[in-house]
């Protein structure tokens, strides 16, 4: 089988979100894709989304070319032993955050790995559900294959072609490093991000009055279900008390300094800071290697229908690429501030197309 063989007929085990995600961009590639949930509602929605239909109950049928497992981290063991003794498929992976633990579970329960390659999308939302999904979901995204000296080549070009048929980027990496790695880019953030969002519970309606986009941005994923976190985290937890622990200290040592307000303790808060700028660039851009200088236009826009499309629009003219976006909403008001971001080259040219065009921006 060649890597750009894209499995026919599809078994989805689950439809959250991550689940009816693969099943979406799979019909659009025209598999057949056969779903199944614990979850009668969940299930029902899926198939009413078009993410294909209910696997029948108790038939025969010939295996699926491929089974994907989007269960919580504790249930890929079970989950897998179960389809393979029911012949599901010919091939399985799952989709689950965490890696070492579940596929550590699924040797002691004498599952097959020669028929499994461990997966993870680094997709998501801070919704959850089937009605979250989209099958644009893993576009230019990174998927993680942990793949096991057991599998077999036809099992790892199978499953890396489910990755490729849904836009992602297989990535091979180990189980271990995969679960440091996710604790220190996804797992321990969000733990913070929820830490910070919990001080919110006790603001009086001065401060929350006065929120602006950096609360809105540290805390969006605090939004995110606690019943499926808390699974995650427990899957993962000794590296992601690793990482929760080194940003503690951080913090520790920069409340200390604060307290301090000498001079020289505001520079060892500088420091911390300055570390973060440095960090925060190493993230990759959405091309991949070093993430780019952009300028930001700046346009005050109406809340009214249409708007967004009209400056899209006036962008195209002005043949400026958009790279990214963000609006800050006024509170209380009926307008916002929308922050394109470009090339520096491009900047000026894109503001002057919107002030002609009407639109306030500044500088």
């Amino acid at each position: 089988m060649s890597e750009d063989v894209v499995a026919r007929r599809i078994v989805v085990v689950g439809t959250g979100l991550i689940g009816t995600s693969i099943a979406l961009a799979m019909r659009e590639r025209g598999a057949e894709v056969l779903l199944t949930d614990r979850d009668s509602a969940a299930l029902a929605l899926a198939v009413e989304l078009g993410a294909g239909e209910a696997l029948p109950d108790g038939a025969r049928r010939e295996p699926a070319d491929l089974a994907v497992l989007a269960v919580p981290p504790a249930a890929v063991a079970v989950t897998l032993l179960d389809a393979q003794k029911r012949g599901l498929a010919t091939a399985y992976t799952d989709v689950a955050s965490v890696k070492a633990l579940p596929l550590a579970q699924a040797a002691e329960l004498g599952c097959d790995l020669t028929t499994f390659v461990a997966g993870h999308p680094l997709a998501g939302s801070e919704r959850s559900g089937p009605s979250a999904a989209r099958p644009d979901l893993f576009l230019g995204r990174p998927w993680a294959l942990c793949a096991t000296p057991e599998a077999t080549p036809e099992t790892v070009e199978v499953v890396t072609g489910l990755v490729k048929a849904c836009g992602a980027m297989p990535v091979r990496v180990g189980a271990a490093e995969h679960d440091r790695a996710v604790a220190l880019v996804s797992h321990a953030p969000h733990v913070v991000s929820a830490a910070v969002a919990a001080r919110l519970t006790g603001a009086d309606d001065v401060a929350l009055g006065l929120s602006g986009q950096g609360v809105r941005d540290v805390t969006r994923i605090a939004a995110s279900d606690p019943r499926l976190w808390i699974g995650i985290l427990s899957a993962n937890s000794a590296p992601v008390a690793d990482v929760l622990e080194a940003v503690a200290t951080d913090l520790a040592v920069a409340a200390s300094l604060l307290r301090d307000g000498s001079e020289e303790a505001a520079t060892h808060v500088a420091d911390l800071l300055l570390r973060g700028n440095a960090g925060r660039s190493r993230i990759p851009g959405k091309h991949g290697g070093d993430q780019p200088a952009y300028a930001t236009v700046q346009v005050v826009i109406p809340d009214r229908p249409g708007e967004l499309a009209m400056i899209f629009q006036a962008a195209g003219i002005a043949r400026v690429n958009i790279e990214d976006v963000t609006i800050e909403h006024s509170p209380g008001r009926p307008l916002g501030v929308l922050e394109l971001s470009v090339v520096p080259e491009a900047a000026e040219r894109l503001a002057q197309e919107l002030r002609a065009r009407g639109w306030s921006v500044p500088g």
